[in-house]
């Protein structure tokens, strides 16, 4: 006679896999140290200054590993030739930061996104294909949040895609809409609302699957909640990224 009945094993069996740790069917940790190596901080290095260097945002790479994304508004408006000022990339981590200049191969100020080139070749993430994402799904972000203030130590947040929705929100009052605002509503620009937090030094930070680590997205958490939030309190909790098709369509325009 079978000394443990069927029905035993089976309740046996279900205790044990509520019992496993939910890590286990985690698949975050294993697809940040995916997307890590390519992400980047975006600024300025001075070899004249101190510091040296100034972070502005956060990158990430794409293609052939020698272009890097960022939001367009992450780019220094002017450099000081005295100083010897160059837009640059950095990679690293911690006190190992690597310099990396940059150069502009290509710009979408609509949608606030700039393509930089560098001549040393980094780990490049994948992209995901244009409206391959749906409201609900998993993701997360990986940056540098606070910029300067906690160095070259990538943070990751996560959350899920809320709502796909146009960029503009309806105003009250004509005077109320911004030639920004216009130009979108023209466009008829769509963007990802998300359930995570972001700061401004998360500005240019690919937004990707958890479970695969595929860009879905570029986050734009200054330029889209001044159109989106222009006659509203900043929520705690909310912020937006530009589609990733858009990546797409620069890298097309640049020939890349």
């Amino acid at each position: 006679m079978n000394k443990y009945p069927m029905p035993k094993i089976i309740c046996a069996f279900l205790v044990f896999c509520w019992l496993v740790p939910a890590q286990a069917h985690n698949p975050l940790p294993e697809t940040v140290d995916q997307v890590r190596p390519g992400v980047v901080a975006v600024g300025v290095y001075n070899p004249l200054g101190s510091p040296r260097q100034e972070f502005r945002g956060t990158g990430f790479v794409v293609g052939n590993g020698h272009q890097v994304i960022t939001n367009h508004h992450v780019l220094p408006k002017k450099l000081s030739d005295k100083h010897k000022e160059v837009i640059a990339v950095f990679s690293g981590r911690g006190n190992k930061v690597r310099v990396h200049e940059a150069r502009v191969l290509a710009k979408d100020l609509s949608n606030d996104l700039a393509l930089l080139y560098i001549s040393n070749p980094l780990p490049a993430l994948q992209l995901a294909k244009p409206g391959s994402v749906r409201e609900g799904e998993q993701i997360a972000f990986t940056g540098f949040p606070l910029g300067m203030v906690l160095g070259l130590y990538p943070v990751t947040h996560q959350g899920i895609i809320s709502a796909i929705i146009p960029l503009a929100q309806p105003q009250i009052s004509s005077k109320a809409i911004t030639p920004d605002m216009l130009r979108s509503m023209r466009a008829s620009s769509m963007t990802l609302q998300l359930d995570a937090t972001a700061y401004p030094g998360n500005s240019g930070s690919a937004v990707y699957l958890r479970s695969s680590g595929k860009v879905v997205g570029v986050l734009n958490s200054v330029w889209v909640k001044e159109n989106k939030e222009s006659v509203m309190q900043k929520p705690s909790g909310i912020s937006y990224a530009i589609p990733v098709r858009h990546v797409h369509e620069l890298l097309k325009k640049a020939g890349r």
